[in-house]
């Protein structure tokens, strides 16, 4: 089948329809998709892709090329039913590794919590969950926070020598950020349980030993010495995430050399024998940002990929510190971490991804592309398609690339390109007007509605107004104060084709103001008639 048969398949490739008005404060699309089988949200904030598969978080959905349907997990019911979210994906042909986690409220604040993993081996047709690995409550029940050794910590070995460590008895900030797999191994980088391995595909876990924040390596010949707090104690020597940097877990790979790379708020360590060497003979060398021209440019080390077919190693740098060598940035090497080259200095990046030999990188200002090994650099900051629009402040987070498209996820949809970036097409959350969709299959039938709603112009950057209409013709958009004011017309200057369509509207009226925040009634004309509802307009 070929790309354009594929693409007909899975998007309708119609032209935006243009507004009568020289400024652009609605734009009509469509017709757009209205799918009962949709994705979980349009946030999308994990990617990977096996072949020609695309497996999507937070909702494990799945995109095949060359098919119209959107895979829903619905008998991984933790995700589809409860309250689990994917926070990271790891995809091999026809196996595929989801690190799942949920929001927990704790006093003003949102904490994300650990809930575990999800493996299948028939491409989502089952699923296995693995629940994640907590240390044991201690025996004793009178531990305080000058508690130091055991029963209150936990003992563990390294290199002969017997050190302390915090347990980590409740799932509170060790969500799976990262997961990686090679054959019955599977590791995750979770916070503040900071690395973990499995070596049995899940049935038991252990915690791996990472270097303090004081040293720049750690072998099994040395001595070495973790700090902690012990209340009135003051610093105690103890394997303690609370306050050791590099012990708390954010990026991971497994390169194509069986080396891991872990990157955490201090650095990142790379070791050649974490992969299948005991706990206590693990090896491990550190890599920090220091304000060298050849190393890192921040501490903390948020993803790390491989680019295909050159073993460089591609990380996006975070700064974990008010220091001025602690930079935001995209860095690369080729000699195994020992030098770094320098990119998008300053830039805020989310993540990785490569093809059709370039690089693309997902950040918050947008999307970079760069066609000579990061040389030279296009931003684009807004992504169009036909008939979809991502907002302009939408942030971009995840990046992958099947056989013959690269996809990215922002917190406004999914967008795809076949050529390399030139055009697009962009995937949405479908909520049909009639019979909701297959989370939410007992949503009301309605004409229309507006979303989001309430609506804030300057955080939500345009309201979507959704309707759709059995007739060809041309449409006609106009928003009324509660007094039946005119505020805002628009209308379509061609006739559109039956379907689903949305009137974007950025909140400002005729003149291009924002109008007071209140009430506000919009009315569409469609070939088929009239139809109406409320929008509430806030600061």
């Amino acid at each position: 089948m070929s790309s354009m048969m594929m693409r007909q398949l899975l998007f309708i490739p119609v032209a935006v329809i243009l507004l009568f008005a020289t400024g652009i404060h609605a734009q009509l699309i469509g017709p757009i998709p209205d799918r009962y089988e949709t994705l979980r949200q349009n946030s999308v904030t994990s990617l990977d892709a096996t072949g020609n598969s695309l497996w999507i978080g937070p909702g494990l959905n799945r995109i095949d090329e060359g098919s119209p349907d959107i895979f829903v997990p619905e008998t991984a019911d933790s995700v589809f039913n409860g309250r689990g979210r994917v926070f990271s994906l790891e995809a091999e042909p026809n196996r595929v590794i989801a690190g799942l986690g949920y929001n927990t409220d704790s006093g003003d604040e949102s904490v994300q919590t650990a809930l575990g993993f999800y493996e299948s081996e028939d491409n989502g047709s089952s699923w296995r969950f693995i629940p994640f690995p907590l240390d044991p409550q201690p025996e004793s029940g009178n531990c305080t926070p000058s508690s130091v050794g055991p029963p209150c910590d936990l003992e563990f070995i390294y290199g002969g020598e017997t050190y302390f460590q915090t347990r980590i008895t409740v799932p509170q900030q060790s969500p799976p950020f990262e997961t990686d797999f090679s054959g019955d191994t599977i590791l995750a980088a979770a916070w503040a349980s900071g690395i973990i391995r499995s070596t049995d595909n899940g049935n038991s876990w252990e915690r791996l030993i990472l270097p303090p924040s004081s040293a720049s390596e750690l072998t099994p010949d040395n001595t070495y010495n973790w700090t902690s707090q012990a209340g009135d104690q003051g610093t105690v020597q103890r394997y303690d995430p609370r306050f050791d940097n590099n012990l708390l877990g954010f990026g991971l790979l497994i390169d194509s050399q069986g080396r891991v790379w872990a990157g955490t708020a201090a650095g990142v360590n790379i070791s050649e024998n974490a992969l299948t060497a005991p706990v206590d003979q693990i090896s491990w060398r550190r890599e920090v940002a220091d304000g060298s021209i050849d190393g890192l440019l921040g501490n903390w080390v948020v993803n790390i990929r491989e680019q295909p077919g050159t073993g460089r190693i591609w990380m996006s740098n975070w700064n974990a510190s008010s220091s001025p060598d602690d930079r935001f940035g995209l860095v690369s090497t080729d000699d195994g971490g020992q030098t770094f080259s320098h990119y998008l200095e300053d830039e805020r990046v989310n993540d990785i991804g490569f093809f059709d030999g370039k690089i693309f990188v997902a950040a918050d200002r947008g999307l970079f592309i760069s066609s000579d090994d990061g040389t030279t650099w296009l931003r684009i900051g807004q992504i169009r398609s036909p008939n979809q629009i991502i907002a302009r402040d939408a942030s971009y987070f995840a990046i992958s690339a099947t056989d013959e498209q690269l996809w990215v996820g922002t917190s406004d949809g999914l967008a795809s390109t076949r050529d390399g970036g030139e055009t697009w097409s962009i995937l949405r959350v479908d909520m049909p007007l009639e019979g909701g969709n297959i989370y939410d299959p007992d949503s009301p039938n309605v004409s229309t509605y507006a979303y989001p709603n309430p609506f804030s112009p300057s955080v939500h950057d345009r309201v979507r107004i959704k309707y759709e209409t059995s007739s060809s013709g041309q449409s006609t958009l106009r928003i009324f104060d509660f007094g039946m004011n005119i505020v805002y017309e628009e209308s379509s200057n061609s006739s559109g084709q039956p379907g689903a369509y949305e009137f974007l509207w950025n909140g400002t009226d005729n003149s291009g103001r924002v109008p007071a925040t209140g009430s506000y009634i919009y009315v569409i004309d469609t070939p088929d008639g009239r139809v109406d509802g409320k929008i509430l307009l806030t600061d």
